[in-house]
């Protein structure tokens, strides 16, 4: 025995509701995704940017001590990437639910943390690595806010 539906925007048997193009109760509601996609900008790329940072401060470490390397050079790489690329996925994850300013200068600490403890394997002075840290959390922090600031809804 087969039961026909009604046509769109019928009345429906008594003590039914009426039809309006799609049958009620049919479809689901989209459902939204919670969980993290490998394709999305905000996941690949800071797992890609951590692996180039954590060679850079193990080739930076390697050269200021002597181009031998060790075990030390290859953890703190390892370490320094993992934490970059940590660091990263979570501001693109958190990020947009923070205001324009803040979310500006969480990105401009992280950049000039990032930069200066990557100067600093060098051998230079703290106080160089400190100004050239400070000039780039300050550059970073400009360009992420201007950036935030003319794409505001």
């Amino acid at each position: 025995m087969t039961h026909a539906a009604p046509a769109p925007g019928t009345p429906a048997a008594p003590g039914g509701t009426p039809t309006t193009g799609r049958t009620a109760g049919r479809h689901r509601a989209p459902r939204t995704r919670t969980g993290v996609d490998p394709r999305a900008t905000g996941t690949w790329l800071p797992v890609l940017a951590g692996i180039v940072y954590g060679f850079w401060v193990a080739g930076i470490s390697r050269d200021a001590s002597g181009y031998q390397v060790t075990g030390w050079n290859i953890l703190l790489g390892f370490v320094s990437g993992i934490l970059f690329a940590g660091i990263a996925f979570g501001l693109h994850r958190v990020g947009p639910a923070l205001p324009k300013e803040a979310r500006a200068l969480a990105w401009a600490v992280f950049a000039g943390l990032a930069v200066g403890f990557c100067y600093s394997q060098t051998g230079h002075s703290v106080l160089l690595a400190t100004g050239i840290a400070l000039g780039a959390a300050f550059g970073t922090g400009v360009a992420t806010f201007y950036h935030y600031y003319v794409t505001e809804d």
